[in-house]
């Protein structure tokens, strides 16, 4: 079964499109043979986390990052100061909140070489700390 690794690096919190990656990857992995399958993509990280979301209007981006921001806000936010777990700032636990609230693994039905992904919906990488990181993402087709 295929299987590979992609690295996305990161400038910060935000979403980052990983969509044409992805279908590379089963085109190659594929080759002529068109089966139907099941792409797994899995996160190797607890700060970081993945969504199928919009790719078409960047306000859709701008607008999930503000919202998870209110949501769960810096550990330096005096709503947060029950937050014990700092080891790596303000952005740490609170990063870790947020993947716990989304997912950090995916599966995409793919039909004839392609992901069954709607008109609109692309994968990305939500990075939910402020450093740069360098992410680890798990592509694995299976039949």
């Amino acid at each position: 079964m295929p299987q590979t690794m992609l690295t996305i690096s990161t400038r910060g919190q935000g979403l980052y499109e990983f969509t044409d990656q992805a279908q590379h990857f089963i085109s190659q992995s594929l080759g002529d043979d068109r089966a139907a399958g099941l792409l797994t993509v899995f996160v190797r990280h607890t700060s970081c986390s993945l969504l199928i979301q919009e790719n078409a209007d960047p306000d859709v981006q701008r607008d999930l990052k503000s919202f998870f921001a209110r949501l769960v806000p810096p550990a330096s936010d005096p709503a947060m100061t029950y937050l014990i777990h700092r080891d790596e700032g303000p952005d740490d636990m609170p990063a870790h909140i947020k993947s716990a609230l989304t997912q950090v693994s995916i599966g995409i039905p793919v039909s004839a070489g392609r992901m069954l992904l709607g008109t609109w919906q692309g994968l990305y990488l939500f990075e939910h700390r402020d450093r740069p990181h360098r992410r680890e993402i798990v592509l694995h087709l299976g039949s």
